[in-house]
C-alpha cells in the first residue's frame, strides 16, 4: 500500500493543509496591506512615472518584479511537503516550466476586479495602462495574463485554497518530463484531495454542476500557454535589446533551453 492510499490519508492532509496555508502566507504580501493599498487615493506622481516609462524600461522593471515574486514562490515550493524529497533534477524542472503559471495566481490576489486596478509594487494602477506595448503580441500577452488572474480572483477562494490550488499547478502531473512521476503524481494527488474538501466546504457549484474546483483545474493548461507566451516575448525582446541585462534568477528560469521545453511538450 502506497503512502497515498494508507490509512493515515486524513491525518496527512490536514498537516498538508497547514503547511500550505503557512507557507502561502509568509511568502506573499499580507492580504490586509493589499487591502489597504486599495482604499488609498492613487499617488498621482507614481502614476506619471510610471507612464512616462519607455517599452523598454516597462519589460526591465517587470522582470525585476516578477523575479522577486519569483524568490518567493521557491521559497514556498520548498515548504511543500514532500517537495525537497524529489531528486534535485525534478524539482527544477517542476520550478523552471511552473514558475510563471504560479505568478498568475499570485497576481490574481494583486486584482481589484471591481474597479479593474492592480497592486503593482507600491502602486495601485489602472489594468488598462498596464496591456500597452509595442508589439500587439505582447499586448495579447499581458491582458491574457490578467484575464487569467481575474477568472481566479472572481471566485473568491480562501488564502487556504490559494495555497493548495498553487500546490496543483506546480505539481500538475501532465506537464512535459513529469507525465508518469509516481512521487509527483502522489504529491499532487494530496494536493487535489485536500483542495476538494476545502472547495466543497466552501463554494457552492458555480452553474449547474459544474464546480470551483473543475473551472480551477480546467485553467491549468491555460496558464502553460500563457508560459509559452512569455518566453516567445521575452526571446523577441532579447533578440532585439542585446545590450539589457536580466536578473540572474530570471535568466535562469526563463531561458532558451525552456522555451525548448516547451515546445516540446
Amino acid at each position: 500500500m502506497t503512502r497515498c492510499q494508507s490509512d493515515t490519508e486524513g491525518d496527512i492532509s490536514k498537516v498538508l493543509v497547514k503547511s500550505l496555508a503557512e507557507a502561502h502566507a509568509n511568502t506573499n504580501p499580507k492580504l490586509e496591506y493589499i487591502h489597504e493599498m486599495f482604499r488609498k487615493p492613487q499617488d498621482v506622481s507614481k502614476l506619471l512615472y510610471y507612464n512616462s516609462m519607455s517599452y523598454e524600461e516597462m519589460w526591465m522593471d517587470c522582470a525585476d518584479k516578477l523575479t522577486t515574486m519569483i524568490q518567493n514562490i521557491i521559497e514556498f515550493a520548498k515548504l511543500i511537503p514532500g517537495f525537497m524529497k524529489l531528486s534535485q533534477d525534478d524539482q527544477i524542472l517542476l520550478l523552471k516550466s511552473g514558475s510563471f503559471e504560479l505568478a498568475i495566481v499570485r497576481l490574481s490576489r494583486l486584482i481589484d476586479v471591481n474597479r479593474d486596478h492592480v497592486l503593482y509594487g507600491d502602486v495601485v494602477l489602472p489594468i488598462r495602462e498596464c496591456v500597452h506595448a509595442r508589439d500587439p503580441r505582447d499586448a495579447a500577452l499581458v491582458a491574457a495574463i490578467f484575464d487569467a488572474a481575474k477568472t481566479i480572483a472572481r471566485l473568491k477562494l480562501t488564502e487556504t485554497e490559494l495555497a493548495l490550488y498553487q500546490s496543483l499547478v506546480l505539481l500538475w502531473p501532465e506537464r512535459h518530463g513529469v507525465r508518469g512521476n509516481p512521487e509527483i503524481q502522489c504529491l499532487f494527488n494530496m494536493s487535489m484531495a485536500a483542495m476538494r474538501l476545502e472547495i466543497e466546504a466552501n463554494h457552492a457549484p458555480l452553474k449547474g454542476d459544474v464546480t470551483v474546483l473543475q473551472t480551477l483545474v480546467n485553467n491549468i493548461p491555460a496558464f502553460r500557454e500563457l508560459s509559452l507566451m512569455h518566453l516567445e516575448a521575452l526571446h523577441r525582446f532579447k533578440m532585439a535589446h542585446q545590450s539589457h541585462v536580466f536578473p540572474a534568477l530570471y535568466k535562469e528560469l526563463f531561458s532558451l533551453d525552456s522555451v525548448l521545453d516547451y515546445t516540446h511538450g
